[in-house]
């Protein structure tokens, strides 16, 4: 089964895509991607192929994951977010545990984002959340990502305070890549308490980076995005 989702996902790939993509997700040396290589497929194309392979062992997917190839990467992650849809806790238990234990393969903003609010979010959205303040202090830089971006599920259960608390961790990080992140999450959860983040905004837009912050407030009306970037 694994080889045939390899032929597969080879099958749809062009090179002009992977030069692209290789580019767009800066694998230069010395760059944040740095040494992925990509084969050149699309993420609809994964998506539709991943449809006959969701019962693929976590043997397989490990190897996936261990590979330099991104779409590779990608299509195991893509194939977790079915499993953890399971309802058994014990399956879904399985499922995160296997995820966690590949943060190092997990190493790229698109891998991250597409994945942990699936994956992550849904198996704590009703257990202790204490883990995602440990992994924004880490020094491992798609770890404190994939910390912020799990919020991503509790906020569409209208859950805000997980995000306030990792945004204040992460106020202060150097990469444009958390900045980015802590603000989009900012931004979706104001779409669902827009007293709430307002008020975070108050007491630290002046720490905040301005990408994180621009991101934040992209969705305010004029007049409160002139207020708060003239501060």
């Amino acid at each position: 089964m694994l080889n045939s989702l390899k032929k597969e996902l080879h099958s749809f790939a062009t090179q002009e895509r992977a030069l692209v993509s290789q580019r767009f997700f800066k694998t230069k040396k010395g760059e944040y991607g740095e040494g992925d290589i990509f084969i050149g497929v699309t993420m609809p194309q994964q998506r539709l192929i991943i449809k006959n392979y969701k019962s693929l062992s976590f043997d397989d997917l490990q190897l996936l994951l261990n590979d330099k190839i991104h779409e590779y990467r990608m299509v195991a992650l893509l194939i977790l977010n079915e499993k953890i849809k399971i309802k058994s806790d014990e399956a879904q238990k399985e499922v995160f545990d296997f995820y966690v234990k590949n943060f190092m393969n997990i190493n790229n903003w698109d891998l991250v984002d597409c994945s942990c609010h699936e994956v992550i979010g849904r198996y704590l959205f009703n257990k202790n959340r204490s883990v995602l303040k440990e992994w924004a202090i880490t020094d491992h830089l798609w770890t404190q990502r994939i910390a912020i971006v799990t919020t991503w599920h509790f906020i569409r259960a209208k859950e805000v305070q997980d995000t306030i608390e990792l945004a204040e961790i992460l106020i202060h990080h150097k990469h444009d890549l958390i900045h980015k992140a802590t603000g989009w999450m900012l931004r979706e959860a104001h779409k669902k308490n827009p007293t709430a983040i307002e008020s975070f905004l108050e007491i630290n837009y002046h720490k905040m980076p301005r990408t994180a912050l621009r991101y934040a407030i992209e969705r305010f009306s004029a007049d409160k995005k002139a207020y708060f970037m003239a501060k």
